[in-house]
């Protein structure tokens, strides 16, 4: 976010100055326009734009901000509000009682802005690692509506969703990562602790050795001879990896093969979709413009490959053309979703149909989760089941083979 100066008439041709948080002088444009002011001048304030979005104090050793702090934030915030407590109080008391000193400290310089003169929306903006485009626009939505303690409502219903669908494609992958990370150390401490002990006695037989067995000493004397190197190239693999997904590209190249892992892409897809969905309709029914909308939604979708397409929508509504035809063109919807899409773009409710196109999403990644694990178990049994008999064959053979030989004697 960057904050532009701003100045504008009102509805009654008064000359109106100021500053905003927006992404873009468009944006910008667009809040002065919803607020029903005519703007004149938009340009970026002399601020540089890294104090503007300077985040609060973090101390490396401190704990992170999750879902579970900003729900219980927003909840917090709507009690507080509706009870009639004044904003600054509100938000200097919930600081104080913050434990995580990350939120303590962005909540105590969020106050002192507002004190500043500065508005709620753009105090939060300032802290983009805690608060999202998604939770700044509904909070801006709702000062300027003054319906602000339904903001905060709004936003606890969303986070709590967006948490409960979290942990439950956690819960369904916790299972098949623990065997795949015992199925690692499993070959590991084999490699470097049994195989050379049967090596040893194998040594001792005067006879061909299989081919299995010759394979499992050789991959355990490679383990042996090499592991610092095999050790320092996993983690540079590791460091490489983190290093490109952190950077654009690189970010929109691993969202994009998220969704074609087998099994599980498909559920993370349609979840992304489904929160995509809940997200829309959530800042339409606040009173977002839909352009203005579907920004702010394409960076609450928490993947930059479906943003892109978002994106692109936002640019078929900025040309002219309808919400349908422009969702069409990107072909993220089923044939169902586009039906409810049209019907909602004909009848005025887009929000309503698109909570609906949520509750589908929502009702079917929940029931492909129930039955993830089973559908993983299988293969996991078959990869297990095939180690363990490509290391029967190559430690038992040369046995069988010795004690055939042995009764040949007799």
């Amino acid at each position: 976010m960057k904050a532009f100066q701003y100045k504008a008439r009102g509805p009654d041709g008064k000359p109106l100055e100021g500053e905003l948080e927006a992404s873009s002088r468009g944006e910008a444009a667009e809040q002065l326009m919803g607020r029903g002011w005519t703007p004149i001048t938009i340009r970026e304030s002399a601020e540089d734009s890294a104090a503007t979005e300077k985040p609060a104090s973090i101390n490396l050793f401190s704990p992170k901000p999750d879902l579970v702090d900003l729900i219980l934030f927003s909840r917090q915030m709507y009690t507080l509000i509706k009870a009639g407590v004044p904003i600054i109080r509100a938000i200097r008391g919930l600081g104080e009682t913050q434990r995580k000193p990350i939120i303590r400290d962005a909540l105590g310089e969020v106050a002192g802005d507002l004190e500043s003169g500065r508005d709620l929306a753009s105090a939060l903006a300032r802290h983009p690692k805690i608060f999202s485009p998604l939770f700044i626009s509904l909070v801006r939505v709702g000062e300027q509506t003054g319906g602000l303690d339904q903001a905060f409502l709004q936003l606890t219903h969303y986070l709590e969703l967006d948490k409960e669908i979290r942990d439950r494609i956690k819960a369904a992958m916790r299972y098949p990562s623990f065997v795949a990370i015992a199925i690692v150390a499993a070959i590991v401490i084999l490699n470097i602790f049994v195989i050379p002990t049967f090596a040893g006695v194998f040594s001792g037989f005067k006879t061909e050795l299989p081919l299995m067995t010759k394979v499992l000493i050789g991959t355990s004397n490679f383990f042996l001879t090499y592991w610092p190197y095999m050790l320092a190239g996993s983690a540079g693999l590791v460091f490489g990896i983190r290093h490109y997904v952190q950077s654009d590209a690189g970010a929109a190249a691993w969202d994009k093969y998220k969704l074609r892992i087998p099994i599980v892409g498909d559920i993370v897809h349609r979840a992304t979709l489904g929160r995509f969905a809940r997200a829309f309709s959530m800042t339409l029914r606040a009173g977002v413009p839909i352009a203005q909308a579907l920004g702010v939604v394409a960076q609450a979708v928490d993947n930059r490959y479906i943003a892109g397409f978002v994106m692109d929508m936002r640019s078929g509504i900025e040309r002219g053309d309808s919400l349908t035809r422009t969702a069409a063109a990107t072909g993220m919807f089923t044939p169902l979703v586009m039906q409810m899409l049209n019907v909602g773009e004909e009848s005025g409710a887009v929000d309503e149909l698109l909570e609906e196109v949520a509750v589908f999403y929502e009702r079917e990644v929940e029931y492909d989760l129930k039955g993830l694990s089973s559908a993983i178990e299988p293969i996991l049994t078959a990869v297990i089941g095939v180690i363990v008999l490509l290391l029967a064959m190559g430690i038992f053979l040369p046995l069988w083979d010795l004690d055939t030989a042995a009764l040949g004697k007799k």
